[in-house]
């Protein structure tokens, strides 16, 4: 039997992994585990890479990054060497999920989903994300509705700030203090818009994997037993769960609902400084050394003879120094291929500080995207299996590093986030599907609407 009037709500949670949803915290979890039993839940494979600029697009236009032409929240600008940009909702051109069904006359709301600043015009209300610099700009759609979120919980919080620190206490409290008015604005834009689409995107957990897990995790290297935030992860799940549960008692049994993340989280054993080994490898040159580390961008090049250079980050982008693409080039197209193959087989083969092999990868474009716009990496390296960052900067004199240089920070991303769907339609009760991507959910959102899925996106319906 058919809904007539379909309606879904989805509930995003930024980087949850499926290790701590579907197993170690399963039974803390209620609702959640009820949203589980009573429909169909498993693995979601995420995007290359996994990160939430570009996946969260990614998932809700069925396109892959390279087709979408980011490859992470900052991305060369052109093929020079300083201009750099924000991949914000300006940079992403295809139709997302609300935007088709906004054009078929549904009404939706959407909040905090990332890639949602500067707001665009839908048919109903949008509540912008973590890019959004201040309060003070324009972060909703339509724009009165700021004075509705200032009335019911004052001062907006779109993001954690400085979220790399060591005063755990502050940053545990700012945590809390965003989602609970992230939830409050939920739960009253549920009441009094109307809506056939609902989602929203909590960055909280996020911001809690990097700043706590190495109190949560016994294989972290800098874990501590008993430490007074163990149980801080877990405990902020808790929270998560009755604010969940609180919006799923404002919703029918007729209404699908969707728990998602578009990523997963796991320990970070560390860095690899890649442009320390660039240099010392002789495909990286500067004009004179920095006195301690320093970021790349603020060091003299020496064009001339450099031949890759690379990006910092959860992940590590590689680039060639193109004759006839870059400025200042000096690697000739004919050599191109063959550098890049013996680049990716070196860094490969990079061990660990103790000299063990590592888990890591160093993928072409090609290999990973239907095609590329924008600036593409001409390599995408995830060391150790994303064990480690790409620390980009460079004056250490050392390839391994034990800190985020950014400052502190416990965990990277992994490529596997969460996938739950409670559909009155087809229940299903407790199937665990397999082999389920990112770049489905979108063409299953629009199956639940009954309507077509466009030809360009590349996921298939989940039900």
């Amino acid at each position: 039997m058919k809904n007539k009037n379909p309606k879904m709500f989805v509930i995003g949670l930024d980087g949850a992994p499926p290790e701590l949803v579907f197993e170690k915290y399963r039974d803390e979890l209620p609702n959640i585990k009820r949203l589980m039993q009573n429909g169909v839940s498993g693995i979601l494979q995420s995007c290359h890479p996994p990160i939430t600029v570009p996946a969260w697009t990614a998932m809700m236009s069925s396109q892959d990054p390279g087709q979408l032409g980011f490859y992470g929240f900052r991305n060369r600008a052109e093929y020079g060497y300083d201009k750099m940009t924000i991949a914000t909702s300006r940079a992403v051109r295809a139709p997302r999920v609300w935007d088709l069904l906004s054009q078929a006359g549904k009404q939706v709301v959407v909040v905090g989903v990332p890639q949602t600043y500067p707001v665009n015009e839908v048919n109903g209300v949008m509540v912008s994300c973590l890019l959004t610099p201040s309060t003070q700009n324009a972060y909703t759609f339509p724009h009165a509705v700021r004075d509705e979120i200032a009335a019911q919980v004052g001062e907006y919080v779109v993001d954690i700030k400085n979220f790399r620190t060591d005063d755990k206490d502050d940053l545990l409290a700012r945590i809390y203090a965003m989602t609970e008015k992230h939830f409050h604005v939920v739960r009253h834009l549920l009441r009094n818009k109307p809506w056939d689409f609902f989602m929203c995107v909590e960055m909280g957990t996020d911001r809690l994997h990097h700043g706590f897990w190495k109190f949560a995790d016994p294989a972290h290297r800098k874990y501590e037993s008993n430490h007074r935030f163990e149980n801080s992860i877990c405990d902020y799940y808790k929270y998560l769960d009755h604010e969940i549960g609180a919006i799923l008692n404002l919703i029918d049994d007729d209404t699908t609902v969707l728990l998602l993340s578009d990523h997963g989280a796991q320990k970070m054993d560390g860095g690899i400084c890649i442009n320390e080994w660039l240099m010392a490898n002789g495909y990286l040159f500067l004009k004179e050394n920095p006195d301690g580390a320093t970021p790349l961008a603020e060091c003299r090049i020496d064009w001339s003879k450099t031949l890759a250079w690379a990006e910092g980050g959860y992940y590590g982008r590689l680039f060639i120094n193109c004759k006839g693409r870059e400025p200042q080039g000096i690697v000739e197209w004919r050599d191109y291929e063959n550098l890049l193959v013996d680049l990716a087989a070196q860094i490969e083969a990079i061990p660990d500080h103790l000299g063990q092999p590592m888990k890591t990868k160093a993928l072409l474009p090609a290999q990973l995207y239907r095609e590329c716009h924008g600036v593409p990496p001409d390599l995408l390296i995830y060391f150790d299996a994303l064990q480690r960052r790409s620390a980009g900067s460079v004056g250490s004199g050392a390839v391994h590093a034990f800190d985020n240089d950014l400052g502190p920070d416990d965990a990277n991303h992994s490529h596997e986030g969460v996938f739950i769907m409670r559909d009155p339609m087809n229940p299903n009760h407790g199937q665990t599907p397999q082999g389920m991507s990112l770049f489905d959910i979108a063409p299953t959102m629009l199956r639940s609407f009954e309507m077509d899925v466009p030809d360009w996106m590349i996921g298939e319906p989940l039900v």
